[in-house]
């Protein structure tokens, strides 16, 4: 009983920000065995076929976004969703962690059916200053595996490596201190 509960919580969790309100497919079931539970925001070991992804979209701001671009620098790849409530309270740490920390890239990547003008209409309420593609869901990223639930990011390294993936919210905070703890820059340094 004490491994279902945190279990029926994760699914919870990742119901709540999937666009039906369904958990998962693979989320546990009452009564079936539970995986180890992971708190809310468990990183998720990188794959080795995707361990150096690449990523180029369209921006809806009419640009271009090629992680190869950002090469030297932490590039945080945020899979996200205007109707994801955790997703909507991360926005703005993360637009202050790209203004504020010149080793660090972020891009979102809106994982939903939306309209471009719509997109941009949200993002006049919402602004963040990072840029932001609108993500086909049924052709998503190939080096990227399908989000499990949102949001759902991955901490990408200086040479291109994927050092983290996050599902569920994540903090400035805490991705400062994985690239602290990969190696990269302190706060304050």
């Amino acid at each position: 009983m004490n491994r279902l509960v945190p279990c029926i919580a994760l699914a919870l969790l990742l119901a709540a920000c999937s666009p039906d309100g369904q958990a998962p497919a693979d989320a546990a079931a009452p009564g079936a065995e539970a995986p180890t539970a992971s708190p809310p925001s468990a990183a998720v070991p990188a794959q080795t076929s995707k361990e150096r992804p690449a990523l180029r979209v369209e921006t809806v701001d009419s640009g271009v976004f090629d992680l190869a671009d950002h090469r030297g620098q932490w590039v945080v790849v945020n899979f996200w969703a205007t109707w994801c409530a955790p997703c909507l309270k991360e926005m703005p740490e993360l637009s202050a962690l790209d203004a504020m920390r010149e080793h660090v890239q972020v891009v979102g990547l809106a994982y939903e059916e939306i309209a471009p003008d719509d997109m941009r209409a949200f993002l006049q309420k919402h602004p963040v200053v990072y840029p932001i593609a609108i993500i086909d869901t049924f052709d998503p990223p190939a080096d990227f595996d399908t989000p499990p639930g949102l949001p759902m990011t991955y901490l990408i390294g200086p040479q291109g490596e994927v050092v983290e993936k996050i599902l569920g919210p994540v903090t400035a905070e805490r991705l400062e201190a994985l690239i602290a703890g990969a190696g990269g820059p302190a706060v304050g340094a």
